[in-house]
């Protein structure tokens, strides 16, 4: 008999909540920053971070931002193919794991929540401006953070060995 106990099962429905909750904070800061803020006329908060509300027609770092109008429809392709991808990837996951749902959870929600930007309003809300030394990075969202975290633990997870549970 080994001492090694395995690892307690996490239910998948907590992660499908995680995902939930990124994509409710998400809009509800964006709802708030839109309430709030007058567009493209920044509030400085520290020296270096902004709250900024920008509209992005385009991918990240307003790739395409510029096509015309079918780089919307393109995106919110693109954005359903990877969240049901997502989907299906948490729901097949061995319940053991946690790095790896934690960082699909947070792209889901994050993927979700920018995809019910471009459906509803055509573009996605941004808000979050850092800058430095009079260099600007480009304004993003809390569902971009999302996405940013859980592709590092993507990452990191990759770098991890994975064993499978030895039978007693």
């Amino acid at each position: 008999m080994s001492n090694v106990s395995t690892p307690r099962p996490w239910p998948l429905w907590l992660w499908y909540a995680l995902a939930l909750w990124v994509i409710v904070l998400d809009q509800a800061t964006k709802h708030l920053a839109e309430g709030l803020l007058a567009y493209a006329q920044p509030q400085a908060v520290t020296a270096w971070f902004n709250l900024t509300l920008q509209y992005n027609t385009g991918a990240a770092f307003s790739f395409l931002s510029d096509a015309g109008g079918w780089q919307r429809w393109f995106f919110t392709g693109i954005a359903l193919l990877i969240s049901g991808v997502l989907v299906v990837w948490l729901y097949r996951l061995p319940r053991v794991q946690r790095l790896l749902p934690l960082s699909l959870a947070l792209i889901l929600g994050g993927a979700v929540g920018n995809l019910w930007d471009r459906v509803v309003l055509g573009h996605v809300v941004d808000f979050i401006s850092l800058h430095y030394a009079g260099y600007y990075f480009p304004a993003f969202n809390l569902a971009d953070s999302a996405i940013t975290v859980g592709a590092a633990c993507m990452v990191l997870d990759s770098f991890r060995s994975h064993r499978e549970p030895e039978n007693a």
